[in-house]
């Protein structure tokens, strides 16, 4: 007979699996074994894992943005705009929960990072191979920041071909070619591998787009989620600088960089300028 504490309990549905000797579980669809085995502190310090998990977490949300971004582009290069909105949308919504986790990381104090910094040895966010890969995704190119893969031959081969296609700016500037908007040669026909340069053409497209929303109302979408995902990289990377700032102050950053003020240099480097300088002209 069972205890009135017993029978107080709430019980399992008939129906709950209980039994994974031959089926796959939760843990096993999502390999949390790998995943939560992966964490391997280099010094004794709790704040380390904080550290650790942070960035992994974030690794993982940008290996997201660019498979949602690989698709938005393809989406956008046969001129079938609907889908990409979505994807878009989704997009800076995962930007949003990296900007978050700034402030989550800036819970840790100086003086507890000192205690096992040096444990890092040269490596450092400055190697987000996947963070570079998104900048180039939404045209700010690079070359000579491939140099610090050279070490990885195939990373390195993936990057080349990352910094050589079209990105998500470059896409939507041929639909507006293929909507019947005047875009200049020089333009269309860049070296893709170079950084986005502001254009007059450009500017002029976008200025028809935005005087007549009526009738190129799916350009004017695309426009504004492009502005939205620009605006929350640059949210993304002042939270960055300032955090590190708020840790570190300016001391050199553990790859070789100047720190904070190389972070604030990056700042001025701006997504879709053309869609940014439209706003004072219209």
């Amino acid at each position: 007979m069972k205890s009135p504490e017993e029978n107080r309990k709430p019980e399992l549905e008939r129906n709950i699996q209980t039994d994974f000797q031959k089926s796959m579980s939760y843990g096993d669809y999502l390999h949390l074994d790998k995943i939560l085995s992966s964490q391997h502190r280099l010094s004794n310090h709790h704040d380390e894992m904080l550290f650790i998990i942070i960035h992994q977490a974030s690794e993982l949300w940008m290996k997201l943005i660019l498979h949602e971004l690989a698709e938005a582009i393809e989406y956008i290069h046969r001129n079938d705009l609907e889908p990409s909105f979505k994807i878009l949308s989704r997009v800076s919504r995962i930007q949003q929960q990296l900007i978050q986790s700034w402030s989550v990381l800036s819970t840790l104090t100086p003086s507890e990072y000192l205690e096992f910094r040096d444990k890092l040895g040269q490596s450092s966010g400055f190697q987000s191979y996947q963070n570079r890969m998104i900048e180039f995704a939404l045209g700010n190119k690079n070359a000579h920041t491939l140099a610090v893969y050279q070490h990885q031959p195939e990373l390195y081969k993936k990057m080349q071909e990352a910094l050589h296609k079209p990105s998500i700016y470059d896409a939507a500037i041929h639909v507006l070619v293929a909507r019947g908007i005047h875009i200049d040669e020089d333009v269309l026909n860049r070296d893709l591998s170079k950084n986005y340069e502001p254009n007059v053409s450009v500017e002029g497209a976008w200025l028809t787009v935005y005087r007549n929303v009526d009738q190129y109302w799916d350009l004017y979408e695309l426009a504004e989620k492009l502005v939205d995902i620009g605006h929350q990289q640059q949210i993304w990377r002042f939270n960055h600088m300032s955090t590190v700032e708020r840790i570190i102050g300016h001391k050199q950053g553990t790859g070789g960089s100047s720190g904070v003020t190389y972070l604030k240099r990056v700042l001025d480097q701006n997504f879709f300028p053309e869609l940014w300088s439209i706003r004072t002209k219209l």
